[in-house]
């Protein structure tokens, strides 16, 4: 999920029609049908039903359309917050996020700040790590804003949800589970671990799903990012849980799917209070 799909959805559930949607957003009829339908697939749904000419939202898609739209209000306010850190010609924005948000999410971000404001000379600075070293940075003012997982008690700082990750298993190219299509924690407690570290957003998540399946992983190694943790699991050292995104899927690993698993990894804009 991106956020021109978030935007494409929004568009053609308030217009109601894909040529006029398209219009709107300066695209193609077919691009937006296969944006559209992208995010059926992945939400697992349809989110729009004929309605004669139109087509209007399913029960599921005024679901979705409200976490969209404060989606996009949360994106909106962080521009805006950009905004307030330059000066009306010019700037600097210093930038943490943690590595899976690289890809996509912050060249959207700073794209849309940039096409709101043509005329600012506004430099970035983008510095990526774990979600440990973004808080920090984020105090220490290293950071005018951070893109990471939420931890409690940090009451100096302020949490906006922004963006969520799927969880997905990775095992090496021809281990048993290989072939499969899905799996059960269970099924891949069996085998060695690779976890993130104690200073990674996700690893709480992680220990959760575990416990809350009454499984005890074994853990045999600890990484700080993702791209490390599936580069080992292709060498065969084990296998691991990490978030769907697609610098992920291009490593040379098999995928799965994780049976009855609900969670998904919030990804949060970070900024300090009172600033």
């Amino acid at each position: 999920m991106n956020l021109n799909q978030l935007q494409y959805f929004v568009t053609l559930a308030h217009m109601e029609h894909y040529t006029r949607a398209a219009e709107k957003l300066s695209i193609t009829q077919p691009s937006l049908s296969h944006a559209i339908s992208s995010l059926e697939n992945e939400l697992g749904t349809y989110l729009f039903e004929k309605q004669g000419r139109n087509v209007v939202l399913t029960k599921y898609g005024r679901l979705f359309m409200e976490y969209a739209e404060e989606a996009l209000s949360i994106l909106d306010a962080g521009i805006r917050k950009m905004k307030a850190m330059t000066s009306e010609t010019s700037g600097h924005i210093d930038m943490g996020y943690i590595y899976t948000q690289g890809g996509e999410f912050i060249p959207e971000v700073v794209k849309g700040f940039l096409n709101e404001n043509p005329h600012r000379e506004v430099e970035f600075g983008f510095h990526n790590g774990v979600t440990e070293k973004i808080l920090k940075g984020i105090r220490e003012e290293k950071y005018d804003v951070g893109f990471c997982s939420m931890k409690e008690g940090q009451k100096d700082l302020e949490f906006f949800p922004v963006a969520q990750e799927k969880l997905i298993a990775a095992v090496p190219l021809g281990h048993p589970l290989a072939s499969r299509g899905s799996v059960e924690i269970a099924e891949l407690a069996v085998y060695p671990q690779i976890f993130f570290n104690e200073e990674s957003g996700l690893r709480p998540v992680i220990d959760q799903i575990f416990k809350e399946q009454g499984e005890k992983p074994d853990i045999r190694y600890m990484v700080d990012e993702d791209s490390a943790l599936v580069g080992l699991v292709a060498k065969g050292f084990g296998v691991g849980i990490v978030p769907d995104v697609p610098a992920i899927r291009s490593m040379r690993a098999a995928f799965l799917e994780i049976e009855n698993l609900n969670y998904r990894r919030l990804i949060y804009m970070v900024t300090c209070k009172n600033k």
